[in-house]
């Protein structure tokens, strides 16, 4: 009954979708592959059966994939964020399960690229099929994955039944229940009970998560809390670790200092001008950087800083402008308009700011800056972050302020005492390294699982109390 409601809806719905998707231009790449045709328009006629209505059986024949030599652990993240998070974990499942094919997923144009700069040569992309039935089964059982893992909760009822009918293992990895998705899944609780039923296993990132994904139905036994691998992204200064950016490229002197604010959304840039702005009058030598969230802002952030009357350069400018575009000196703010740059950014940053945090967004990577040892700034609303927001603020490498007024205030006093400045990007470092892990975690538990449907040559329907009682031996 709530299946064929879902998909009701699903359907009645569709014709939205469709524009949604042509309309915007962000959405439109890969929507043969979102429509579950892999070969582009040749897929579209072959599925529709058009190759041979217009005579071009020879061309049906050059479109249809080879099988694959190697088995398929497909792995799904919705967008760069997603991407950025399960990195590590990819990585680790190329180097120890070469046998297998992996296959990234991803529902933005972001993520593929994150996928693409960040896994070439150990993953292939392509964008998530939407969930309709008729879709979803086309798109399963051309990959005839021997596993699924989907990151952070995307929890797409018919793509899970499918997967599950399949006895294809889908594991939840990197698992978080924000308030909001909480209440909203809570509104359906009974679906969600069923939809999680098809689930193997859900790794959590905290404790709070693994209740809040028992309350709304999974079996305790298949709930475990592994903990964040944004945790275990690579801690700069080890071998191999890409620096990025360098001061010179985002045009500063060797007397100026950065401040870095991450992840900005409309209403937070005006509270970092005016913070900026106050700090300018004591630290004259400090340059803003500003990294919008949704780069396709970068205009309105643009006029945004203009109309203060401070200098804006764009960082996709200054390739084009050089060293004439050079403002040493004079107070300025630099809009960070291009995307996969921003973590390595804050290594410059003397302080930093993490957005939709001064907002109810609910925040987001507070780990970025604190990798390099930076002290964290954010706003109140961090429920996407709560725990690690909890540890920053607890250890000391972080300050947790209420608007930009205070935020001025806090920043202003920590740039008076360098040693509290360092020591509170000490601390922010040192929550990284004591809280690694995550991905190991869940890596030994995916490598049993696997095992487990090796042994049993897939006979082993997913979800069974059998295939359930191995696994519970994995510490909660």
């Amino acid at each position: 009954m709530w299946y064929l409601a879902y998909n009701i809806l699903l359907i009645l719905a569709s014709p939205f979708i469709a524009l949604i998707l042509l309309a915007k231009k962000r959405c439109r790449p890969g929507l043969a592959q979102r429509l579950g045709w892999s070969g582009g328009l040749f897929g579209l006629f072959r599925s529709s059966g058009l190759f041979g209505w217009l005579g071009l059986k020879k061309l049906e024949k050059l479109d249809k994939p080879n099988k694959p030599d190697k088995p398929v652990l497909w792995v799904h993240a919705v967008s760069l964020g997603e991407v950025v998070a399960v990195v590590p974990l990819v990585r680790l499942l190329h180097s120890r399960y070469p046998e297998y094919r992996l296959v990234v997923s991803t529902v933005t144009d972001t993520g593929r690229e994150a996928v693409e700069q960040r896994l070439a040569g150990v993953a292939e992309h392509r964008y998530a099929p939407l969930d309709f039935p008729w879709v979803v089964s086309r798109v399963v059982g051309r990959l005839n994955p021997a596993a699924f893992l989907f990151v952070e909760t995307e929890l797409w009822p018919n793509l899970l039944r499918a997967l599950s009918r399949r006895g294809v293992p889908s594991i939840l990895v990197n698992g978080r229940l924000s308030s909001q998705s909480f209440k909203g899944y809570g509104l359906v609780r009974p679906f969600i009970s069923r939809v999680l039923e098809t689930v193997t296993f859900c790794l959590m990132q905290s404790g709070r998560d693994a209740e809040r994904m028992v309350a709304l139905g999974a079996a305790p036994t298949r709930v475990l809390r592994t903990g964040n691998m944004k945790f275990d992204q690579p801690v700069p200064g080890h071998a191999g670790q890409q620096d990025g950016l360098s001061r010179r490229e985002i045009n500063l002197a060797e007397h100026e200092e950065l401040i870095v604010a991450g992840s900005t959304h409309p209403g937070e840039e005006e509270q970092l001008l005016s913070c900026y702005q106050t700090l300018l009058r004591e630290f004259p030598s400090l340059v803003l950087l500003l990294a919008p969230r949704h780069v396709e802002r970068a205009a309105a952030v643009e006029a945004a800083v203009r109309s203060r009357g401070l200098a804006a350069v764009r960082r996709s400018a200054f390739r084009e402008l050089g060293a004439t575009s050079r403002q040493h000196g004079a107070p300025r703010v630099v809009i960070l308009d291009t995307r996969g740059e921003l973590a390595a950014v804050y290594q410059h940053a003397v302080l930093s700011f993490v957005g939709g945090t001064l907002l109810p967004v609910g925040g987001h990577n507070l780990l970025e800056p604190a990798v390099w040892s930076k002290p964290v700034f954010f706003g109140p609303h961090t429920d996407h972050c709560a725990e690690v927001a909890e540890l920053l603020v607890r250890a000391g490498g972080a300050v947790r302020v209420r608007d930009g007024v205070e935020l001025a205030a806090e920043m202003a006093g920590l740039l008076r005492d360098r040693a509290g400045l360092h020591r509170m990007g000490a601390a922010a470092r040192g929550v990284v390294i004591e809280n690694q892990g995550a991905v190991e975690r869940s890596l030994e538990l995916i490598g049993r699982v696997l095992g487990s449907r090796e042994r049993s040559d897939g006979k082993l329907p997913v979800g069974q109390s059998s295939h359930a009682a191995g696994m519970a031996k994995v510490e909660r």
